[in-house]
C-alpha cells in the first residue's frame, strides 16, 4: 500500500510538471513568435523592421518602374522585399544584387511569387510584417502641376514623405532601442531629427490625428493613424508655445505632405509648455498596430525608422509662409490620395 500511495504520487507530479511545462511553452511561443492566422486572439506581435536604405531604394524603384512604364509584370516591392528577408533570415547586411536580379527575372519570366516562396515557411509573417509598415508609401495619387496650379497629375510613385520640410535642414543618426532615464529607464523607441526651432513639420502619410496636445515625456506631440489602422506615427517636442500648424485637432483628416507643426524641444516635464530637452529636434516614431489591445497596452511594437527616413530624405514637402501675422506654413503643391477618398 505505502509503494502504492508512493507510485502514485509520483504519476501525479509528473501529470502536474507535463502541464505546467505545456502551459509555459504555450505561452512563452505565443507571446514571442510571430503568429498571424484568422482567429481574433493571434496577431503579429514583434517585428524587427531591418532592411537597409539600399534594399528599400532598389526595389521601389523596380515597383515604380514597372508601374510607370506600365511593363507587362507589375512588381511588388514588398513583395521583393519579403522574398528577400526569408533569403536573408532577416539579415539584409547580406544583400547582394545578383539575388534581386533572380528573382526579378524569374517574375518577369512569368513566374509567381506563391510559387517562387512556397518552401519559405516565414514569407507570409515577413510579408504582412513589411506591408503593415510600407503600405502607404508607394501607390497611385494625383499631384498640382507647378505650372498651372489648376490642373492635377496622375502619379504613381512615392507619395509618403519626409517628416521634416523641403529646405531645411537636420541630422539624424541610429538611436533607435538606445537608454532613456527620464522618468524611468527605458528604451529610446524612435528617431531623432535635429534640426532648428521652428522648422515646419510634415504628416508622413495621409491618416486621421488621433492624439494632440501636452505628454510629459513628448512634451507638445501629434499622433496620426493610417487609414488601414496598421501604423501609428508619432512626432513629438513640438515647439513651445506654438507647436501646431493652422487647424490643427484630434480627429481631423491629414494628407501625406500637410505641415502639422513645428520642430521644438518641449517635454521632459509634468509642467505644460516647458522647454526640458537639451537640443531642439523631433521625436519621430511609428508604431504597428496589428490588434487594438496593442494600441496602449501589451505587445506594443515600434520600429526602427532610421533607414525609413533616408529612404524618404528624396521626397520632400515644399512649403511657404501663408500667414504673416501668425506664422504659418503651408505646403506649396496640393496632394490628392486617393486613400482618403475611399
Amino acid at each position: 500500500m505505502f509503494f502504492k500511495t508512493i507510485h502514485i504520487k509520483r504519476i501525479y507530479v509528473v501529470s502536474i510538471f507535463v502541464f505546467l511545462l505545456s502551459v509555459s511553452l504555450y505561452i512563452l511561443f505565443y507571446s514571442t513568435f510571430p503568429v498571424t492566422s484568422d482567429a481574433k486572439t493571434t496577431y503579429i506581435k514583434w517585428v524587427d523592421f531591418s532592411p537597409t536604405y539600399t534594399v528599400l531604394d532598389r526595389t521601389s524603384k523596380l515597383d515604380i518602374e514597372s508601374h510607370t512604364k506600365d511593363l507587362d509584370v507589375k512588381l511588388n516591392w514588398v513583395e521583393l522585399i519579403s522574398y528577400l528577408a526569408c533569403k536573408y533570415g532577416n539579415d539584409f547586411k547580406q544583400f547582394r544584387q545578383k539575388d534581386l536580379d533572380d528573382v526579378v527575372q524569374k517574375l518577369r519570366n512569368g513566374e509567381k511569387i506563391e510559387n517562387l516562396t512556397s518552401n519559405f515557411k516565414n514569407y507570409s509573417y515577413y510579408f504582412e510584417s513589411y506591408d503593415s509598415v510600407l503600405n502607404g508609401f508607394i501607390g497611385d495619387y494625383k499631384i498640382q502641376n507647378k505650372e498651372n496650379p489648376e490642373i492635377f497629375e496622375d502619379k504613381y510613385g512615392i507619395k509618403a514623405f519626409l517628416p521634416i520640410a523641403k529646405n531645411y535642414s537636420y541630422t539624424h543618426y541610429r538611436d533607435f532601442g538606445s537608454s532613456r532615464s527620464y522618468g524611468f529607464k527605458r528604451k529610446h523607441l524612435g528617431n531623432d531629427l535635429l534640426g532648428n526651432v521652428g522648422t515646419p513639420i510634415i504628416a508622413v502619410e495621409s491618416g486621421v490625428i488621433e492624439a494632440i496636445g501636452w505628454n510629459q515625456y513628448g512634451g507638445w506631440r501629434i499622433g496620426i493613424r493610417s487609414f488601414d489602422k496598421k501604423r501609428y506615427y508619432y512626432y513629438a517636442h513640438l515647439r513651445k508655445n506654438h507647436p501646431y500648424a493652422e487647424d490643427i485637432y484630434e480627429g481631423r483628416i491629414v494628407t501625406a505632405g500637410d505641415v502639422i507643426g513645428y520642430l521644438g524641444m518641449t517635454g521632459y516635464s509634468s509642467k505644460e509648455n516647458t522647454n526640458n530637452i537639451n537640443t531642439p529636434h523631433l521625436h519621430f516614431g511609428i508604431q504597428l498596430i496589428f490588434d487594438e489591445v496593442q494600441k496602449d497596452g501589451v505587445n506594443q511594437i515600434w520600429i526602427d525608422v532610421y533607414n525609413i527616413v533616408e529612404f524618404l530624405n528624396k521626397n520632400k514637402s515644399e512649403v511657404f509662409m501663408q500667414n504673416q501675422n501668425t506664422k504659418d506654413y503651408e505646403r506649396k503643391y496640393e496632394l490628392i490620395d486617393p486613400n482618403i477618398n475611399e
